[in-house]
């Protein structure tokens, strides 16, 4: 029973975030007091997801990005950028997705990629004199949809995981080899790029649909920065980049990192305190909290393994290994676009070996079509804390979201299980 009201509150929680009648951070909010009312969600659950690291770090980003494009810096690069691309959107994109999905290869949050971006692209749309809302979407699919995709940083890390899971079901007939998830994913990552540069700005709105609040414009007649404070801007911003570069090595956490650069650039005085708790988007906060709650719902109702469980037996019953792909991606894509990604990957993994050992399959490039589905959420503000950011600095609503994602999702499926199941066929 607790199960059915959990799908019911979900379903009606998406229907508030379609319809657009009532602010998405109130609708999330009322959803997350329904799922504790009705016994899906345990009530220190809930109140713990105000307190998650992701969000945490979210909120400091904006901070963060807020201080940096206070400073003269993001209007030298974005003239810079200008005057190299010579006008050209398609050059600027290729420029700007270039370097973001680098920097997904060595940072392992899609926040942090998408919050060091940002201001710059931002500031680039002014000097062009387009609305941030034709470009930043697109930024953020490319370092979702590619973190940890080759084996630098965090993605070195990806073939030790995967070969741990298979131990954990006794399954270690196969195993995963450290360049596997990149062979697996770069074909994807390779049309990502593409799409990316060359096709998403043409189905990206020029006009934002909501009022964009997140990072002040830079045509709002404040005085520039004194020197001091302008130097403070971007070494703060550069320092608090390495740091996350350098996280591991550091052992400090990401959201310590980001709270750090946050307040410094108060103490600094590259922006004022007012102006620090208006760059913090409450409404996207709320957003967030609300899609951490509903994931959570769906985790303690056990609806992950319930999809899991039939998910498996229907693989069982196929005969066409690119159809039990299809099923193994499509599943999982969909679900982590209501749920955070790290928990459909622990549900759903051990769900594949335990149906590709059922089967006497190898389970290595269905645990990586999986992994790939899981890296794919971003079309809705659930999907990844990422999301919530884009959409404030853009001004984007959900049905513009979902409008420039289903043609980069076909092509992500299409792509992923044509490819994975062609390289890591299911039997020899």
């Amino acid at each position: 029973m607790t199960l059915t009201i959990c799908i019911i509150i979900c379903v009606l929680t998406m229907i508030g975030y379609i319809i657009g009648k009532w602010p998405m951070g109130l609708v999330a909010m009322v959803s997350m007091l329904a799922f504790v009312l009705t016994g899906c969600l345990d009530p220190a659950t809930a109140a713990g997801y105000f307190g998650n690291p992701n969000g945490i770090m979210m909120m400091a980003m904006f901070v963060v990005a807020a201080g940096f494009n206070r400073t003269q810096f993001v209007k030298t690069v974005a003239a810079s950028v200008n005057r190299i691309a010579k006008g050209s959107l398609v050059r600027v994109m290729f420029g700007y997705v270039l370097i973001t999905m680098i920097l997904s290869q060595f940072i392992q949050s899609s926040v942090i990629v998408y919050g060091i971006m940002a201001p710059m692209l931002i500031a680039t749309c002014e000097e062009m004199g387009i609305k941030p809302s034709k470009v930043l979407f697109p930024i953020a699919m490319a370092c979702i949809s590619t973190v940890s995709a080759l084996p630098l940083g965090g993605g070195a890390t990806v073939f030790a995981e995967m070969n741990g899971y298979l131990q954990a079901n006794d399954y270690t007939t196969f195993t995963v080899a450290l360049t596997d998830p990149m062979k697996a994913r770069l074909p994807a990552m390779i049309v990502m790029f593409i799409y990316c540069v060359f096709f998403s700005t043409k189905f990206a709105p020029s006009e934002p649909p909501l009022a964009s609040n997140a990072l002040q414009a830079r045509g709002d007649n404040r005085e520039p920065l004194s020197p001091f404070k302008e130097r403070a801007g971007y070494i703060i911003f550069i320092l608090t980049t390495l740091a996350l570069l350098f996280q591991p090595q550091l052992g400090i956490e990401t959201w310590v990192i980001c709270v750090t650069g946050a307040v410094a650039m108060v103490v600094f005085g590259v922006l004022t305190e007012k102006e620090a708790v208006q760059a913090i988007n409450l409404p996207m906060a709320f957003l967030f909290v609300g899609s951490l709650a509903m994931g959570g719902a769906l985790t303690q109702t056990g609806a992950g393994e319930v999809v899991g469980a039939v998910l498996a037996d229907f693989a069982n019953t196929l005969s066409n290994p690119y159809l039990i792909g299809f099923v193994f991606f499509i599943v999982p894509f969909l679900l982590t676009q209501v749920m955070m990604n790290r928990t459909v990957i622990i549900i759903f993994i051990p769900i594949a070996i335990l149906a590709c050992k059922a089967m006497g399959a190898n389970p290595v490039g269905i645990v990586l079509l999986v992994q790939s589905a899981c890296l794919s959420s971003f079309m809705t503000p659930m999907a990844t804390p990422a999301i919530p950011m884009c959409m404030a600095n853009a001004g984007y609503d959900l049905k513009s979201i979902i409008k420039q994602s289903i043609i980069p999702a076909i092509l992500l499926c299409v792509v992923s299980v044509g490819w994975i199941m062609t390289v890591f066929p299911m039997y020899e």
